[in-house]
């Protein structure tokens, strides 16, 4: 087995106080490698990651929608007052309900979103966008709406069949998501694959165009979609992050330790080494070092650990 190797380190008051490990591929428009670190090769499951692929098999299935709309249903959103309102829109104009979800109830994921709010909703789950657009492909093709997420449901079976052809290899396994959802195992280099093959299509378009519906204010994909134009960006649970540039450049990243906070100084070093940087494409030192705090202020950062994707 190829083990996961160093890429950022904790650093407080100038001294090394953690390391987090994991795993990278970078492939050109082409599919070829430009880099790998770790293993690109073995199963992983890409949590949120997926939501661009699998909103992508939502159209093939006949779903049309307003790229705002495409745009969250490929979103991990904060529950922001506008996420919400927008989902139960979407779900009333295809007759549904908040009561139709069958993503668990949840807090908004935002913190400024989560302020004084206390009782968990569908709606404010971050996979409710998703699961609103899963119901409406329900809904267009006579499928039944009760058991959309059971694997061997016609929605979910066209699903697996796109991401299956985006990802350009098998599934490795099928679990069930945060959300309920089917989750599909496939490789890193699969997963740079889905997002080079969004480039351009509609799911693509609708991020790009729509940064805030697909994360919220202050998150990663938010920030990072902002900086550079045309990029598209979707984090995932347990430490994954992909993305792809409007030229089919491609990466995707897996944090061995499941951790958040490495995903976006690695992002801005792998663009870094595309040379995605300079005047006009978006300040990304900014988005390079998360702040280490002590006593409210800042002592170090997490931070690339220089020449760990040379």
């Amino acid at each position: 087995m190829i083990q996961p190797v160093p890429l950022v380190e904790i650093v407080r008051s100038g001294l090394r106080e953690g390391l987090h490990h994991g795993s990278v591929v970078m492939i050109d428009p082409d599919g070829a490698p430009l880099l790998s670190l770790g293993d690109a090769t073995a199963p992983m499951y890409p949590r949120s990651s997926l939501k661009p692929a699998q909103a992508a098999g939502m159209l093939r299935c006949g779903l049309e929608l307003p790229s705002a709309d495409l745009a969250l249903a490929s979103a991990s959103h904060s529950g922001e007052d506008d996420h919400v309102r927008r989902v139960g829109e979407l779900l009333a104009r295809y007759s549904l309900t908040e009561d139709d979800l069958r993503c668990p109830p949840d807090l908004p994921l935002g913190a400024e979103a989560r302020r004084g709010v206390s009782v968990e909703r569908r709606i404010a789950m971050n996979c409710s966008g998703k699961h609103a657009a899963m119901l409406a492909t329900c809904v267009i093709n006579g499928w039944s709406t009760a058991d959309y997420l059971d694997p061997k449901h016609p929605l979910q079976v066209a699903i697996a069949e796109t991401v299956v052809d985006l990802a350009g290899e098998p599934l490795a396994n099928t679990a069930v998501d945060g959300c309920g959802a089917p989750l599909f195992a496939i490789s890193l280099t699969g997963l740079a694959r889905v997002f080079q093959r969004l480039v351009g299509t509609p799911v693509g378009d609708a991020m790009h165009e729509h940064p805030w519906l697909v994360a919220g204010t202050g998150r990663e994909d938010t920030r990072l979609m902002d900086a550079v134009p045309g990029l598209i960006s979707k984090i995932g649970a347990e430490g994954v992050f992909a993305f792809a540039l409007p030229d089919g450049r491609a990466a995707a990243i897996k944090i061995a330790d499941g951790a958040d906070r490495p995903r976006l100084p690695i992002a801005v070093g792998l663009l870094s080494r595309l040379g995605v940087e300079g005047p006009g494409i978006g300040n990304l030192d900014d988005l390079a070092e998360i702040p280490v705090l002590g006593g409210g202020e800042p002592v170090g950062s997490v931070r690339l650990i220089p020449g760990a994707l040379d």
